[in-house]
C-alpha cells in the first residue's frame, strides 16, 4: 500500500443488504492445517470460528465480537495450491460475471457453484493470473466489520503495471480510476459509484517472484508492530519490515503456512 491509500472504516450498510456489485467484500483463506490455522488467527487477531458451508471441504467462519469477518478452509489432502488470502467481488449474478472474466481474458478456475444458502460462489484468475473471488449473496452478505482492529481494512491488487490489467477489471466490474498523480508511483484506486473501494499498485520488476501478481489483504490492527511481533511468535515471518505512509504503519507478514497479509494500524487523520 502506498500513501493513497483511501481510509478504512466500516463497510456501508454492513448487515443492511448486499455490497454493491464489484466492492470486495469478503476475504477467505484456503490452508493445509485448518485447526492450527485457526489458532494462529484467533490468538493474532482475536478471532472465534463457527462452522460455514463446507461445498469444497471442511470450512469455518472467523468471528470478530460475534460478527463474521472473513473464512478459513482446508485444501484437500494433496493439494499443493498457493497458500494465499484471497478477496471476493461482490455480484449479483455470479454465473454472468464469471463469463465476463472468460470473455475479457480471465480464467475461472472453481465454479460457479452454490454455497448451501449462503450464496453462490466463483475462484477466478485475471489475465496476470492475480486470484481473487465472486461473491452473488443470499443469506451470507459479507465481512460484517471492516477497518476496526482484528477486521479486514483494504484489499490491493499487486502487479507488474496497472495500465495492462486495469481495462480487465473495468470491462468485468465497471470500475473507475482514480488514478494518484507521481512521477515515480504506478497507482490506481479502484471506484464502484465514485467511492474508493480497493486500489491497484504497479510494482514493476520488484514484483515478487514467487508469488506473481496477487490481491494483498490489509488486516487493521491496534499496533502494527505489536501484531508483527505476535505473529513471529506464533510461528510466522515478517515479509516487509514496518513503514510508514500518510495513512498509516504497516508490516508485511505471512503466517506459519505462508500466507502473506500485511497488518496496518491506520492513521485516522491522514
Amino acid at each position: 500500500m502506498t500513501e493513497a491509500r483511501a481510509s478504512a472504516g466500516r463497510r456501508d450498510g454492513a448487515g443492511a443488504g448486499p455490497s454493491t456489485p464489484g466492492t470486495p467484500c469478503w476475504v477467505s483463506l484456503m490452508a493445509h492445517g485448518l485447526a492450527a490455522t485457526q489458532e494462529f488467527y484467533g490468538a493474532l487477531f482475536g478471532w472465534e470460528f463457527r462452522p460455514g458451508p463446507e461445498q469444497l471441504g471442511p470450512y469455518v467462519r472467523a468471528l470478530l465480537d460475534g460478527h463474521e469477518v472473513a473464512g478459513i478452509g482446508q485444501l484437500p489432502p494433496g493439494r499443493q495450491l498457493p497458500i494465499a488470502w484471497t478477496p471476493y467481488l461482490a455480484t449479483d449474478d455470479a454465473d454472468a460475471t464469471a463469463e465476463a472474466v472468460r470473455h475479457c481474458g480471465g480464467t475461472v478456475g472453481v465454479g460457479p457453484i452454490t454455497a448451501g444458502k449462503a450464496g453462490r460462489m466463483a475462484v477466478a484468475l485475471d489475465p496476470t493470473g492475480a486470484v481473487f473471488g465472486l461473491w452473488q449473496a443470499a443469506r451470507h452478505l459479507g465481512s460484517a466489520v471492516v477497518g476496526e482492529p482484528g477486521a479486514p481494512a483494504w484489499y490491493e491488487l499487486v502487479t507488474r503495471e496497472t495500465s495492462g490489467v486495469f481495462p480487465f477489471y473495468r470491462n468485468v466490474f465497471g470500475f473507475t480510476e482514480e488514478p494518484v498523480v507521481s512521477a515515480d508511483v504506478d497507482y490506481l484506486r479502484l471506484c464502484v459509484d465514485g467511492r474508493p473501494v480497493a486500489s491497484m499498485h504497479g510494482v514493476g520488476d520488484a514484483l515478487p517472484r514467487d508469488t506473481g501478481p496477487h490481491w494483498m489483504t490489509y488486516f487493521e490492527v491496534a499496533d502494527a508492530d505489536a501484531a508483527a511481533g505476535r505473529v513471529v511468535e506464533l510461528g510466522g515471518h515478517v515479509v516487509r519490515p514496518a513503514w510508514d505512509d500518510a495513512y498509516g504503519r504497516m508490516v508485511t507478514v505471512a503466517d506459519p503456512e505462508g500466507a502473506v497479509f500485511t497488518v496496518v494500524r491506520s492513521d485516522r487523520e491522514g
